[in-house]
């Protein structure tokens, strides 16, 4: 019974962050579906911000919208302030005063959340495209223009941009979390090659304004709207040269804590949209769905019976025995790498990886518990960071 548990754990956990990616990268070669973009199209966009509270980040956001290199008069930006008590509504007004174009401020009172805030703000749009950015989100000058060449695709619905984690000085973070976004960014390009990606940024992207559906408060409009995109019959796209800057989570609390909420949402998601995962639909994205997501979520379950099953099976020796000592070196890695981090220290590689691979699934059980009882996540307060 152990063996087999072993085997298959193993198998499974190696099918959800290689043998997915890897089969996506085949598929795509052999039927690759490319983007029709043309960087001349330039439609007027919307861009969108919901901000709580985040007088520290919103007049740095708003400066850097107004850098965009894009006609003014085909940009605005609306900003939903919810029920901030910070002195944030102020700052930008007093940005808008003197913008190039139009910044609108709208408030939301009493609290409902990001998702409610959207819903509110996108019949105030006058643009063909709107685009979604967090109240600390800095884009690229370009990245406008790269996001929105490609609508002139007609059968592109929405686009997300790259992410890329950067140092106070803004260099490029070398640690396991920047390295889960350089493999993250590679599957999404694999899955753009094949149809559409079934996992988007959130804090740069756009979609055409014709196919948003106003989504109920506690839905993830990160993850929901793409769907409900693909669901309309259109694709969801990665443009790597739209690139979004952020400054990486210093601390492990934060991070974790911005991961179950987000793994939370997404399951609740999962649930709603679970249509999508009937391969009688569209086998291809539903295969997507399944391995990228649904299974990614639930990656600690074979990873705990993997660990069992080689505690339990060490003393047989050979390859078992090698997996034990595998296991314990990885999770003293992990665990050097979260003790170094809480001191304050900067991680290489080695102790980065094995720490933020065990972050993750450790943010998506606690996740699945509050899943499990019904627990539900509409609000909260800015990460840290």
């Amino acid at each position: 019974m152990l063996v087999p548990l072993f085997w298959l754990s193993l198998l499974l956990l190696f099918y959800v962050y290689f043998g997915y990616p890897l089969m996506a990268k085949a598929l795509a070669s052999l039927r690759p579906k490319p983007v029709k973009a043309n960087d001349d199209y330039q439609p007027k966009v919307s861009i969108l911000i919901a901000a709580y509270n985040e007088a520290k980040d919103i007049e740095a956001t708003l400066l850097n919208k107004l850098a965009l290199d894009y006609p003014s008069d085909k940009l605005e930006v609306l900003v939903i302030s919810d029920e901030s008590d910070d002195g944030t509504d102020e700052i930008i007004e007093r940005v808008a005063a003197s913008a190039r174009f139009p910044i609108r401020l709208f408030r939301q009172v009493p609290r409902q959340g990001k998702t409610a805030g959207l819903n509110t703000l996108v019949p105030e749009t006058t643009g063909d495209i709107i685009l979604f950015s967090d109240a600390n989100s800095q884009w690229d000058a370009q990245a406008v223009s790269r996001l929105c060449s490609n609508f002139a695709d007609p059968d592109v619905g929405y686009v997300t941009g790259k992410m890329v984690y950067v140092n106070d000085d803004g260099s490029l973070v070398g640690d396991g979390c920047s390295a889960y976004m350089n493999y993250e960014n590679w599957l999404r390009e694999q899955e753009t090659r094949l149809g559409s990606v079934v996992g988007v940024d959130g804090g740069i992207d756009a979609m055409r304004k014709t196919l948003y559906q106003p989504l109920n408060a506690d839905q993830l409009p990160d993850f929901v709207q793409p769907l409900k995109v693909v669901e309309q019959g259109y694709r969801v796209i990665y443009e790597p040269r739209a690139l979004l800057k952020e400054e990486a989570l210093n601390d492990s609390d934060s991070e974790f804590s911005m991961r179950v909420r987000v793994s939370l949402r997404a399951l609740w998601a999962l649930k709603d949209m679970r249509h999508l995962m009937n391969p009688l639909r569209d086998p291809v994205f539903a295969w997507q769905l399944i391995s990228h997501k649904l299974l990614r979520y639930a990656a600690f379950i074979p990873l705990a019976t993997l660990a069992l099953a080689t505690l339990l099976l060490a003393p047989a020796r050979g390859i078992y025995t090698l997996a034990f000592l595998g296991l314990v070196v990885f999770l003293a890695l992990a665990w050097t790498g979260h003790k170094r981090e809480t001191g304050g220290e900067s991680l290489s590689v080695i102790y980065s990886i094995p720490y933020y691979f065990m972050l993750l699934n450790m943010a998506s059980y606690k996740a699945c518990v509050a899943f499990l009882k019904g627990e539900k996540k509409v609000i909260w307060n800015p990460r840290k960071g």
